[in-house]
C-alpha cells in the first residue's frame, strides 16, 4: 500500500508540553495543538509529529513509556487525541506518532512483571543478565552518564538501559516482544494516523554476547555504541515490521539512528520500501565535539563550515537514486539552529534564520522544521544550573564537574547553555503578552526572555518575517520538482565562508548560494546567467554577498 508521498511532504514538529496550553496547567496539550492547527496550515505544512504523548512518569520528558495505548493526562484524553487527528485531516495534514520501542519505563506493566522472576510470562521482555564477579556484566555507560546496568535483588540480576535506569531496554530476541510491539503500531495505525518517528530504532539489535566496550582514558565506563547501534539483525526486524505492519498502510517512517552511515541508510530506506522510508542521521548535528573525547558533545565551539558542506554532501550523494534523506537542522535534542549554526545576534537573527532555511530546505529529501524554527527562535543562553530541566544535561553537570571534576562549573555552563537540550524546550512564543500567549499560568518550563521580540504574532504582521520566507520555502518545494527530485553537486567545497551548490532535474537547473558570514563578501558562480528565484535581501549586487545572504537562482 506504500506510496511515495513523503518525498513531497514538509513535516513540522511539536514537542506537546511546549506548544500551547489550552487549559491553563502549565503544560502543552492536544487540545492546544488543535487551537494552533490554522497557524500550521498557513505556514503550509503537510505533516505533524508530535513527540510522546503516552502515559508516562515522565523521567525523560515521555521517552519512558508507561502505557502505549493510554494518553498522558497532562497532554488530555484519547478523545482529545482523536479529535486533533480529525481536524489535522480536515486540514489536509497528517500526523505522525513517535514510536519508543528499545526501552519501556520502568513503570509499565511488562516491566514490573519481568522483575518479579526469572520464571515468568514475561521474564525475558527486557535484557537481563547475570553478575559477572559480583559486579556488572559488562562495563557499558548509559547515554545519560553512569553504567548500563541495574541490580535487581527480586531476580539476582542486572538489566540493560542504554539510557536512565528507568528505562530498560526490551528483549527484541524474544519473538513475543516483537510482535507486541507490532500489536502497539497496529493500534494507532488502525486509528487513522499517517506513520511513525522512531526513537532510536536501530538499537534494538544488540550484538550477541554483549562484550566489554573500549575505554577512552580517564573515563569510567566503556562505549558499547559498536555493539548496540546498527546490530546484526537490525534490517532483519525491520523487514519483519514491514511485512507485518507498515507495508499493509499508506503511512510515513523515519527512523532515528545515530552512528548510522550513508551506506547502512541504503538499507534501511531503500527505494524499493522494505524497511523504513528515512532515517535520522546525526553526523551534521555531531560536527565540533569536544577535543577532550571523555565530554562527546558538550563544548562551544562553532562548527567550520567545510566539515558541515562534507557531511550534508556525503548524504546527498549517498542517497542519492537508492534511498532518501530526512532533512534537518533541530528538534527536541537539539540547540536552535541560528544559534549552532549560524548566528542569533539581533543584528543579523533574521537574515540569518532565512539562510539556513534555504540552505536545508533545497536538498533533496524530507525537510523537518522544529517548533519556532520558522519564527527564528533562539538558545535561551541560561547562566545558572538550577535553570535547567533536563535529565542529560543535568546528569552531564554531576559526572564532569562534580564527580571526575574534568571540567569547571563555569565552563560547563557555557557548554550547556550552548548545546543543552533544554534549548528546544522553552515554550513556544505566541506573542509578546504575559506567558508569551502559551498560558495563563507560569508554564512548566521557563520562557526564553527575548519571546517579547520574538512571537508569531509580531512576524505575522510583518511580510519580511522569518515565517513568511519559510512558507515561501515551503510553497517553492510543493511547486518545484528540481527541489525534491534533483540531483546535488557541491560548488567549492573548501570555502570556508559560502556553502553553494547546484540541483538538477529534466532540465531544470537551481544555483544555491548561502553566505555563512557577517561579512560582505565578493562570489561569481556565473549567476548572471540565471533568473533569481528567491534572496533574503532587497536586491543587491550581483557577485556581492551580504551578510547571512542567501540567493536561488534557475539557471
Amino acid at each position: 500500500m506504500s506510496s511515495n508521498w513523503f518525498k513531497d511532504a514538509v513535516v513540522y514538529q511539536i514537542y506537546p508540553r511546549s506548544f500551547q496550553d489550552s487549559n491553563n496547567d502549565g503544560i502543552g496539550d492536544l487540545n492546544g495543538i488543535k487551537q494552533r492547527l490554522p497557524y500550521l496550515k498557513k505556514l503550509g505544512v503537510d505533516v505533524l509529529w508530535l513527540n510522546p504523548i503516552y502515559r508516562s512518569p515522565d523521567v525523560d520528558n515521555g521517552y519512558d513509556i508507561a502505557d502505549y495505548e493510554a494518553i498522558h493526562p497532562d497532554f488530555g484524553t484519547m478523545d482529545d487525541f482523536e479529535q486533533l487527528l480529525s481536524a489535522t485531516h480536515e486540514n489536509q495534514m497528517k500526523l505522525l506518532m513517535d514510536l519508543v520501542v528499545n526501552h519501556t519505563s520502568d513503570q509499565h506493566r511488562w516491566f514490573q512483571e519481568s522483575k518479579k522472576s526469572q520464571d515468568n510470562p514475561y521474564a525475558d521482555y527486557y535484557i537481563w543478565r547475570d553478575p559477572v564477579d559480583g559486579h556488572e556484566p559488562n562495563n557499558w555507560g548509559a547515554s545519560f552518564n553512569g553504567s548500563a546496568w541495574t541490580y535487581v535483588p527480586e531476580r539476582g540480576q542486572y538489566y540493560l538501559h542504554l539510557f536512565a535506569p528507568e528505562q530498560p531496554d526490551l528483549n527484541w530476541e524474544n519473538p513475543e516482544v516483537r510482535q507486541q510491539v507490532y500489536n502497539i503500531m497496529r493500534f494507532w495505525l488502525d486509528k487513522g494516523i499517517d506513520g511513525f518517528r522512531m526513537d532510536v530504532i536501530n538499537k534494538i539489535s544488540k550484538v550477541p554476547g554483549l562484550p566489554n566496550g573500549p575505554i577512552t582514558e580517564g573515563e569510567v565506563y566503556g562505549d558499547g555504541s559498536r555493539f548496540t547501534d546498527n546490530g546484526p539483525r537490525l534490517n532483519e526486524f525491520l523487514q519483519e515490521m514491514n511485512r507485518e505492519v507498515l507495508s499493509h498502510y499508506d503511512i510515513m517512517t523515519v527512523g532515528e539512528m545515530p552512528g548510522a552511515t550513508p551506506e547502512m541508510a541504503r538499507k534501511y530506506s531503500n527505494l524499493d520500501g522494505s524497511e523504513l522510508n528515512m532515517i535520522f542521521q546525526f553526523e551534521h548535528v555531531s560536527l565540533a565535539g569536544n577535543p577532550d573525547s571523555r565530554l562527546g558533545k558538550w563544548n562551544d565551539r562553532p562548527v567550520k563550515l567545510s566539515q558541515l558542506k562534507h557531511s550534508l554532501s556525503r548524504w546527498q550523494e549517498g542517497l542519492d537514486g537508492s534511498g532518501w534523506n530526512s532533512l534537518y537542522w533541530n528538534n527536541h535534542d537539539q540547540p536552535r539552529t541560528v544559534s549552532r549554526f549560524a548566528t542569533d545576534d539581533p543584528g543579523y537573527r533574521v537574515k540569518a534564520a532565512k539562510m539556513l532555511g534555504t540552505t536545508l530546505h533545497f536538498l533533496q529529501g524530507t525537510p523537518y522544521i522544529y517548533q519556532g524554527e520558522e519564527l527564528g527562535m533562539t538558545n535561551v543562553h541560561y547562566t545558572k544550573l538550577e535553570q535547567y530541566e533536563d535529565i542529560e544535561s543535568l546528569n552531564a553537570y554531576d559526572e564532569y564537574v562534580k564527580k571526575e571534576k574534568i571540567v569547571k562549573p563555569q565552563t560547563m555552563l557555557k557548554y550547556l547553555s550552548h548545546m543543552s537540550r533544554d534549548n528546544a524546550r522553552t515554550p513556544m512564543q505566541w506573542d509578546e503578552t504575559q506567558n508569551a500567549g502559551f498560558s495563563e499560568v507560569e508554564p512548566w518550563f521557563a520562557l526564553n526572555p527575548n519571546y517579547q521580540e520574538i512571537n508569531a504574532k509580531k512576524e505575522l504582521l510583518d511580510q519580511d518575517s522569518v515565517f513568511y520566507y519559510y512558507q515561501k520555502l515551503v510553497e517553492l518545494r510543493h511547486q518545484c520538482p528540481a527541489i525534491r527530485y534533483g540531483s546535488y553537486q557541491l560548488l567549492d567545497p573548501k570555502d570556508e565562508q559560502v556553502f553553494a551548490y547546484l540541483r538538477e532535474y529534466q532540465g531544470t537547473t537551481l544555483l544555491v548560494i548561502n553566505n555563512f558570514t557577517a561579512e560582505t563578501i565578493e562570489r561569481d558562480y556565473d549567476q548572471g546567467k540565471g533568473k533569481l528565484l528567491l534572496d533574503n535581501y532587497p536586491k543587491g549586487e550581483l557577485s556581492r554577498l551580504r551578510p547571512y545572504e542567501s540567493r536561488v537562482y534557475i539557471l
